[in-house]
């Protein structure tokens, strides 16, 4: 119990980009990691020294450098994707973590800019190179209006929690909807097991009988034969016996 609550509050620091530059599928198996010492508090770019540095006084421990070996710092950025090249080939809404790129299949995709996190996850699966990262808007205003306005800090901590919750919201969907769609096709793969095999079962049955059926009658066309010979051989020898 203790161990989960230290992973949520481990994993409320993080970014939730869900980039996987720190090594794990995920912010919140990178926390588990954390929690359960199997790594390091300094392996997130996207959360930067500041990040560092919130992990270590929740832990106790001295804060260290950012290990580069992952990444470095760098403004929040989205996916654009050229909807002219693309192909729809659902590549990139695969990749995405947070079910931030809609489009149907043979169509062109886009993105949903306000629920990007900036992972880059979809730009090389790309086959048409059409997705390119771009400043976030969103995030750029906000820090202009916060400077126009002298305010401190807070505001765009606030927002970045904010947005940092809606990812994680998502990524937590996004995992249960590919859950649910396994046990889904799971499900279909054995009643459509089932009916074949019922099918088959069927076949095999209606086989015999046909194969059953076919040898009632060849033994009594025999049968029949045999009588009508006996039928005919009687007269003869009849006519020899009153010889």
């Amino acid at each position: 119990m203790k161990e989960n609550l230290l992973v949520a509050e481990i994993d409320a620091i993080l970014p939730q980009t869900q980039c996987r530059r720190c090594g794990f599928s995920g912010c919140e198996p990178y926390a588990r990691a954390i929690a359960e010492g199997h790594a390091s508090i300094n392996q997130c770019p996207p959360g930067g020294d500041k990040g560092i540095r919130k992990l270590a006084e929740l832990l106790g421990i001295r804060p260290m450098a950012l290990n580069t070996l992952h990444g470095f710092p760098k403004p929040r950025t989205v996916a654009l994707i050229d909807e002219q090249p693309c192909i729809g080939c659902t590549l990139c809404i695969q990749a995405c973590p947070v079910d931030a790129i809609v489009g149907a299949p043979g169509h062109a995709h886009t993105v949903i800019a306000a629920e990007c996190t900036g992972c880059e996850l979809c730009v090389a699966p790309c086959p048409v190179d059409c997705i390119s990262m771009i400043p976030s808007k969103a995030r750029a205003a906000g820090s202009a209006d916060n400077e126009d306005a002298q305010i401190d800090d807070c505001l765009i901590l606030e927002y970045d929690k904010q947005v940092a919750d809606r990812a994680r919201a998502r990524y937590q969907f996004r995992l249960q909807r590919i859950e649910r769609e396994k046990q889904e096709s799971e499900e279909r793969l054995t009643q459509k097991t089932k009916a074949m095999s019922s099918i088959s079962s069927s076949t095999t049955d209606l086989k015999k009988a046909t194969i059953q059926a076919a040898l009632e009658r060849a033994m009594a066309a025999q049968a029949q034969a045999s009588k009508k010979n006996s039928t005919v051989d009687m007269p003869a020898t009849s006519r020899r016996i009153n010889s």
